[in-house]
């Protein structure tokens, strides 16, 4: 049964969400103040605030179900974003001339369809390499954050396997074309204005660039395709994801993938990953801090879970908003169930979270508010560096082929706030009020 609909009793107290806090905050700010220490230390310390929500389920309550049901969750998590991230390195895509600001958003914007059909995890790890070396002459941090906003979160929101929360919504009874009938709109608006507000930013560094570079940008455009048998890889573990859609039993899909991926590294030519600078440490950073998020995520899940009644009587808009601030520093997976679960209470007559046939019911009746609550989950998880998956993994990325990508705050300062915030705002405007 979903933790975010489990029957866990009372509240946890309210000092029980500190280590979720703490934990953000030395994500955050560790690596500006200490970045050597927390290099070399930031496991500990994931480990450490891990502890204590384990200490407290496990002595303090006696309940093992909501951490068992985390680990599990984090288990499926890491062999999807593993397996991806070994496979795909495995693929070797040569371009050359390919950096001019129309062509970055041609590529942008096919990474944004190809969300759809690969997942974002998956879309994000092909082609992040790609991207880097595309722009590898002028490349900046709003290089990574667009990508980020577009390819690893924005883009997957028209197919369920674009993204975890609507697979989650496939998996509970929501048809599989209702995402692509109900939120294109959605989609269009919000890729295209932020495509354009990337094409002018992109247009103003390529026009300071020396004039070689820029010469050297409008080039002769190549591709090469390299270990491109990981495609069928690539088939191997989405084919595995759906399996769990077909009932298949916990750890079977996730031993599948892990199979593709043992497969794929020990069959793909060394050669190709050193083209392609591949490391397992982004793997294992992603890894040690994702294992403490998810662990100091259950007792917010769990208050969240337990005060979800007194949210009263969202709107639409509401339910926009409210799914989307949390999505933006929680997983969004947890949260898209949480406020599905309180709009299917809240429909009269009741509707239930474990009936397929209440939520197609649902999802045919209240198409709005379902749409509200999907788009809120998948855009704003672009928020931050830990509202999605992808993002901190295209991120680790990223720095270690020594990009300056902006802090936990520069990216919400500098890239959020200015620009993704007011477009999620007009398109909450336009489509769900």
């Amino acid at each position: 049964m979903p933790f975010a609909i489990m029957d866990l009793g009372a509240a946890p107290p309210p000092w029980i969400l500190a280590p979720f806090v703490i934990l953000l905050g030395a994500i955050a700010v560790g690596p500006l103040l200490t970045p050597r220490l927390w290099h070399d230390r930031y496991h500990i310390f994931s480990v450490c605030m891990s502890a204590i929500v384990f200490v407290y389920y496990l002595v303090g309550r006696r309940e093992a179900a909501p951490l068992i049901h985390s680990l599990q969750e984090y288990i499926s998590f890491m062999a999807l974003i593993g397996s991806l991230f070994v496979v795909t390195g495995g693929i070797h895509l040569g371009v050359a001339g390919e950096a001019t600001p129309w062509r970055n958003v041609v590529f942008l914007a096919m990474g944004g369809l190809l969300a759809n059909l690969l997942g974002t995890t998956g879309a994000a790890m092909l082609l992040i390499r790609p991207w880097i070396r595309m722009n590898r002459y002028r490349i900046t941090g709003f290089h990574i954050v667009f990508f980020i906003f577009i390819v690893a979160n924005v883009g997957g929101c028209l197919t369920p396997v674009g993204d975890p929360p609507l697979f989650l919504g496939y998996l509970r009874g929501v048809p599989f074309f209702w995402t692509l009938e109900h939120l294109w709109p959605d989609w269009l608006t919000v890729v295209g204005l932020l495509l354009l507000v990337f094409y002018i930013l992109d247009s103003r560094n390529f026009r300071r660039a020396p004039r070689p570079v820029r010469e050297k940008e409008t080039g002769r455009e190549t591709f090469r395709l390299e270990g491109a048998r990981n495609a069928w890889f690539v088939a191997v573990i989405l084919g595995a994801v759906l399996l769990r859609g077909a009932g298949a039993s916990w750890g079977i899909p996730e031993a599948i993938m892990g199979a593709a991926a043992w497969f794929s590294h020990r069959f793909t030519d060394p050669s190709i990953r050193e083209r392609n600078e591949f490391s397992f440490d982004p793997l294992k950073e992603v890894g040690w801090l994702f294992f403490g998020i998810f662990a100091t995520l259950v007792p917010v899940i769990h208050t969240l879970s337990v005060h979800a009644g007194s949210f009263g009587h969202p709107s639409d808009l509401h339910y926009y908003f409210m799914t989307g601030s949390l999505s933006a520093f929680l997983d969004n997976a947890p949260t898209y169930l949480t406020f599905l679960t309180l709009a299917l209470t809240l429909h009269q007559p009741p509707l239930h979270l474990l009936d397929p046939l209440d939520v197609a019911r649902f999802a045919a009746s209240d198409p709005h508010t379902l749409a509200a609550i999907s788009l809120g989950a998948v855009f704003f998880g672009a928020c931050t560096y830990i509202g999605n998956g992808p993002n901190l993994l295209v991120k680790s990325i990223a720095d270690a082929a020594k990009i300056h990508t902006p802090s936990f705050f520069g990216y919400i300062l500098r890239y959020t706030l200015p620009i993704l915030l007011p477009i999620l705002i007009l398109a909450g405007w336009l489509f769900v009020r």
